[in-house]
């Protein structure tokens, strides 16, 4: 082999080499979540997950559930009220809508919860009457007022009970959602206001993971 065609042997070998690591890194990187894409739809992931408290509230159904065992499903967690006159049903109609652009595979390891800060009017039935408005398939729970406190609490999305003896009271709370993992952990969070499109071109990446 002439010094010439060792040159070209190397040359050939090394740019093989990078060709081989760039195929790889890109296969690695396939699936792995773009932190600045995230923070730009508002979602943002936590360096540790944390345990969500063991309450248990009941559903829109009258059944009872245990928050801590949030498990097998994404949950995107909203603390409001039926009665609320503006941000509960503005962010439950962009949830619907972010929704409807999902693809089946990622609705399928999807759920919104409405936590309610008003458990003392939403009943069972409010609640199911209520969320039908938006999406049959949004689960609404309601706890004791402490119960709830702590929850939220907790997952750092607080908000301040109401003078319930006061006609036509108003809850002021938050509209940032609690994100919790398939393994009923919670993983992060999610900003208010909601910009659509961004979200729901990044929950799909985020609930195909464990």
């Amino acid at each position: 082999m002439t010094r010439t065609q060792k040159t070209v042997f190397i040359l050939v070998a090394v740019v093989a080499l990078i060709m081989g690591l760039t195929v790889n890194k890109v296969l690695n990187d396939r699936g792995q979540l773009n932190p600045t894409e995230l923070i730009d739809a508002g979602i943002i992931l936590l360096p540790q997950s944390r345990s969500v408290p063991d309450v248990t509230m009941t559903n829109q159904d009258g059944q009872p559930v245990a928050l801590d065992q949030l498990k097998g499903k994404w949950s995107l967690l909203f603390f409001g009220y039926t009665y609320c006159p503006d941000i509960c049903p503005t962010t439950l109609a962009q949830l619907r809508q972010v929704k409807s652009e999902l693809p089946k595979e990622a609705l399928e390891r999807l759920q919104v919860i409405l936590v309610s800060v008003d458990p003392n009017r939403d009943t069972p039935n409010q609640l199911k009457q209520y969320l039908g408005y938006f999406d049959k398939d949004f689960v609404g729970v309601a706890g004791s007022i402490e119960d709830t406190q702590k929850l939220a609490n907790a997952l750092s999305i607080p908000f301040i009970p109401a003078d319930t003896s006061k006609p036509g009271y108003t809850v002021d709370h938050s509209g940032n959602l609690a994100v919790v993992g398939p393994d009923g952990r919670q993983r992060g969070f999610i900003r208010a206001p909601f910009n659509n499109q961004k979200l729901a071109a990044q929950l799909p990446g985020l609930v195909k993971r464990d």
